[in-house]
């Protein structure tokens, strides 16, 4: 048996699997730096305005993985404006008069930043400036944004099906905290 352990252990060694390899991807946002768990999977960014993209991986019973997005713009329109476009992507949900939402404030490291958490319909669209859009029920979409000193809008969004976002919630809201 300590062959075996020997053996194995000499393996992990040789392909330079250390503890630091199991961390994720460090992330910098609006000057701020916060390391992305690990099992979050980096994608290249889909449009131009996105500044980092990771995929999240399903929860049973769900169709399609999460997805995280990460925005920092000198010109974004402020974070009035932002609210605004995130919940004109939702309607409500089957059976609900509106959409439901939880707004707070909260700290990403020394800004104070506004947390929103929308669960609906989400009205997807093939690209950003499409006119048509297919409704996709039991969707959930976590979305912070503040404006540093410049005012430049940072941004970022956790979405995907309610029970993925759920999945994932307590790391991405960790993550979201440890920017500094």
């Amino acid at each position: 048996m300590r062959v075996l352990t020997a053996a194995v252990l000499t393996a992990v060694l040789a392909c330079g699997l250390t503890a630091d390899d199991k961390k994720g991807v460090t992330v910098e946002w609006a000057g701020q730096r916060s390391t992305a768990p690990a099992g979050w999977k980096e994608e290249t960014p889909s449009g131009n305005i996105r500044k980092g993209q990771f995929r999240l991986t399903k929860a049973e019973g769900d169709k399609d993985d999460a997805e995280v997005a990460i925005f920092f713009s000198p010109g974004g329109g402020g974070v009035d404006a932002n609210l605004k476009r995130q919940l004109s992507v939702f309607e409500p949900a089957k059976g609900k008069e509106k959409v439901e939402t939880k707004q707070e404030k909260i700290k990403v490291g020394k800004y104070e930043a506004t947390y929103l958490d929308i669960t609906g319909t989400f009205l997807k669209k093939a690209f950003p400036m499409a006119k048509e859009s297919t409704p996709v029920p039991e969707y959930r979409q976590i979305y912070v944004i503040f404006e540093d000193k410049d005012n430049a809008v940072a941004s970022l969004w956790l979405r995907g099906p309610t029970k993925t976002v759920e999945k994932h919630k307590k790391e991405f809201d960790e993550w979201v905290k440890n920017f500094k």
